[in-house]
């Protein structure tokens, strides 16, 4: 036989998939993947101040009902967590309720969400740590050092994506676990200073409190949680996926929303009506209460930890799905794919990590300030989160029904799920926001568009791909290329 036919059958053989790493991750790591996509420390420094200006003494219902919410949400998630597993997400569980089409718009616009919050997400990192270098005496406050740390920040969150799913989620549990700590010290020690004042039952009196800032106080409280069912994407990855998904998303919620109630009753004690105009919560409390100023530095590496962290998770999912879509032969076949040692859809994170490096320093030369950029990309990807959140709760209810599933309580998390999307998404459009926030819309809408149009042409030119949307479960998730 000659070396040419040899070489030409080696050619016509399919390309070989590695596979995803099967059965590495831990219920910790999982919960570590479901809390970094969520960046609490970061929400927790903005949020409450932005709540109370409208909520008033409302601030803690707002939280308390945005908690309810997502926690209907992620029943609806959990129910199908409990009986399939893959890496698509909700890209898979929407297929079982609305079919093709319906799963490839949730993967589409769960792609927009995870991907709009890592570049996003970017922009926080960069803003805190050159805040940090500032504080340790390095000059990093130009847009050529925010450049700079784009590069290197980005660079490193896409490279621990690719070394491996349990580097990433590590590095996100450390981060978060810092981040955190950090936060939880400073408002127990506030409330030790605020001695008897630490219990004020005023706080929850709802007397005069305006219902609609209330309302507007849960959207916001809403879009603290965006990213809370990352872990779902890590069916393969995941040990006793069936079990440890569905806790990791529900305990993940719970947790953070406690985290958020406790938070926000604290900023409440110790500032009191100067919440409404504190540019930074955080740091007020800790020199109210007088703690020294090197804390400061503390808080300062916390919020951007934090930050690079939901720079890390999101990618994992991004990276997931499109793999999945490769599989599908949605996208081409190279992105359904695996690095041959580190098994992760690595030609999917060497385009989504560095396409949001891109962004942000376009942005950055646009002087555009990084905490702008968070507001702005992070506006974006909620919108995708928003219609994949209506997609699954809407799915849920078809995919119960169908399968004789008692479905009562899904009916209700459904219920109220969608219709609070709902109400989420018309919030952050009307009445409508300032320039560049009332053009945002617009680009998620022409994204969508253009990504219904992809779908289009593959139900004419390959209608047996649009049979393949959503079908990908673990078992079929290695050697396929």
């Amino acid at each position: 036989m000659s070396t040419t036919t040899r070489s030409s059958r080696k050619a016509e053989s399919p390309p070989v998939d590695a596979g995803l790493r099967r059965g590495v991750m831990s219920g910790p790591e999982l919960a570590a993947q479901a809390i970094a996509n969520i960046a609490p420390t970061a929400v927790i420094a903005f949020t409450a101040a932005a709540i109370f200006i409208g909520a008033g003494n409302g601030t803690l219902l707002s939280f308390i009902l945005a908690t309810i919410v997502i926690l209907c949400v992620g029943y609806c998630v959990a129910t199908f967590a409990k009986r399939h597993a893959s890496a698509g997400s909700l890209y898979t569980y929407v297929s079982k309720g609305l079919g093709p089409f319906g799963a490839y718009l949730a993967g589409v616009a769960l792609i927009i969400g995870c991907w709009g919050i890592a570049a996003g997400s970017l922009g926080g990192s960069i803003a805190y740590m050159s805040q940090f270098l500032i504080l340790l005496g390095i000059p990093a406050g130009g847009v050529g050092a925010q450049v700079v740390l784009a590069i290197v920040l980005g660079g490193l969150a896409t490279l621990f994506t690719i070394r491996g799913i349990r580097i990433s989620a590590r590095v996100s549990l450390v981060l978060e676990l810092v981040s955190v700590s950090i936060v939880l010290l400073l408002l127990v020690l506030a409330l030790v200073w605020a001695g008897p004042k630490a219990w004020d039952p005023s706080l929850f009196d709802l007397t005069g409190v305006p219902l609609s800032g209330v309302a507007t106080g849960m959207v916001l409280g809403i879009l603290g949680f965006v990213g809370f069912s990352s872990a779902d994407a890590l069916g393969r990855e995941a040990r006793n996926p069936y079990t440890a998904i569905p806790r990791a998303i529900m305990w993940s919620a719970v947790t953070v929303g406690i985290l958020y109630v406790f938070a926000a009753y604290t900023q409440l004690v110790v500032l009191g009506d100067a919440l409404a105009t504190s540019a930074s919560p955080l740091e007020d409390i800790a020199t109210q209460i007088g703690l020294p100023s090197w804390f400061a530095f503390l808080i300062t590496f916390g919020v951007g930890a934090s930050f690079f962290a939901v720079v890390v998770a999101p990618l994992n999912v991004v990276g997931r799905i499109i793999y999945v879509m490769g599989k599908e032969g949605v996208v081409p076949e190279r992105f359904g794919r695996t690095h041959e040692s580190h098994l992760t859809p690595h030609r999917v994170l060497l385009v989504a990590g560095p396409a949001a490096i891109v962004l942000d320093i376009i942005l950055l030369v646009s002087n555009v300030h990084p905490m702008d950029i968070t507001v702005y990309v992070d506006t974006f990807g909620t919108y995708g989160y928003m219609v994949a959140y209506s997609l699954v709760a809407i799915a849920c209810v078809i995919y119960t029904k169908r399968e004789k599933i008692p479905n009562v309580l899904v009916w209700i998390s459904a219920t109220i799920a969608t219709l609070s999307m709902i109400y989420v998404f018309i919030a952050n459009v009307y009445p409508v926001p300032a320039y560049p926030l009332n053009v945002i819309p617009y680009i998620f809408l022409v994204v969508m568009l253009a990504a219904i149009g992809w779908y289009v042409y593959l139900a004419k030119k390959r209608p047996e791909v649009i049979l393949n949307i959503g079908n990908t479960e673990t078992d079929q998730l290695e050697g396929m290329g």
